[in-house]
């Protein structure tokens, strides 16, 4: 099964705050905001929910097609990726604009206040996946992730048309997007990605309740941060997955996609939804559990440790022959960095 990811590539900025931002907000004042905050910690890695997603996915051994838009300073991430597995090959470097750029901090209770420049993101726009797929020689899933919302349009539209099965990642350019553009992005979907904020946001942007997005869907899995994750089908079977517990929080920025790495990889590898999902929890925890999207580096077998504590010897056991062949993850310190 080959999958193509199509989404943002990106330039992490990731701050620190040690207070909490709630308790700078005034709620008579909340029309008239101005603040700034002094931050304590700067971490500039390499990102993007695309890109993310498709280093996750070559980490646990598939090669995942990444299809985007990057910039005229692209060469060092796409070494990068290429080590780690990712096929560059459909990627649109840009002649002129530099890679898009995600500004995000974090306070002490885990909130984020983010921004995102698009920089040569707004030309994926100009990408076509016919091409792709004869590239590659067929596609068997492809993820529209956040991407230019023309572009997400574009993908998502060529898939209906061609019958290409995809998966619906929205998430953060739900804001961005008026109610005929969600609907066009949801509809025909063969999987449907959202965290619980989302979840309700897709609601109000489509007008549609839970049971008709689940009429228009395939399978739709909502994560829940600590909670782990609840996935649901038309007629309202719902099956919950709980988080793989960690005590060592460093930097929630990643998370998802890190799941979905997982969680597709267990699809790719024909397990059972609850497998997937398990898979997703665990590698989700490694990312928690570092700072930057791309700097878990613990070995297969704590990998396995984690799910056998979290669910189960059974578990444990039924991923581990899909893991490449247990091998240390690479230290992503030896290949170069963003600094």
């Amino acid at each position: 099964m080959r999958i193509a990811v199509t989404g943002s590539i990106a330039t992490d900025h990731l701050m620190v705050f040690p207070g909490r931002f709630a308790d700078q907000l005034i709620t008579e004042q909340l029309d008239k905001v101005s603040l700034s905050f002094l931050v304590d910690h700067l971490e500039v890695r390499r990102g993007g929910v695309a890109a993310n997603i498709s280093f996750g996915l070559g980490r646990l051994g598939l090669r995942p097609v990444l299809v985007g838009a990057a910039g005229v300073d692209f060469a060092e991430y796409e070494a990068w990726l290429r080590a780690g597995g990712v096929d560059t090959g459909s990627v649109r470097v840009s002649e002129t604009l530099h890679t898009a750029r995600f500004v995000c901090t974090t306070d002490a209770d885990q909130n984020q206040i983010a921004t995102f420049y698009a920089g040569a993101m707004a030309e994926a726009r100009e990408i076509e996946l016919a091409p792709v797929v004869r590239r590659v020689g067929g596609l068997d899933l492809v993820v529209v992730a956040p991407n230019d919302p023309a572009a997400m349009l574009r993908h998502t539209d060529e898939c209906r048309a061609t019958g290409l099965p995809f998966a619906a990642d929205p998430s953060q350019q739900l804001a961005r997007l008026g109610a005929e553009e969600t609907r066009r992005l949801v509809d025909g979907a063969r999987f449907l990605f959202t965290n619980e904020y989302e979840a309700a946001l897709l609601q109000e942007r489509t007008g549609w309740t839970a049971a008709e997005v689940l009429a228009r869907v395939g399978t739709w899995v909502t994560t829940l941060g600590e909670n782990g994750v609840v996935i649901t089908e038309e007629g309202g079977a719902e099956l919950r997955v709980p988080a793989v517990p960690t005590a060592d929080i460093k930097d929630p920025t990643g998370v998802g996609d890190a799941f979905r790495a997982g969680f597709l990889a267990g699809i790719v590898w024909q397990q059972p939804y609850e497998r997937a999902a398990q898979l997703g929890c665990a590698l989700a925890t490694l990312v928690l559990e570092s700072v930057g999207t791309q700097e878990y580096k613990p070995a297969w077998s704590d990998l396995l440790a984690r799910i056998e504590d979290a669910y189960g010897a059974q578990a444990a056991r039924e991923i581990a022959p899909h893991l490449p062949q247990l091998s240390p993850l690479p230290d992503p310190s030896t290949a170069g960095g963003a600094s």
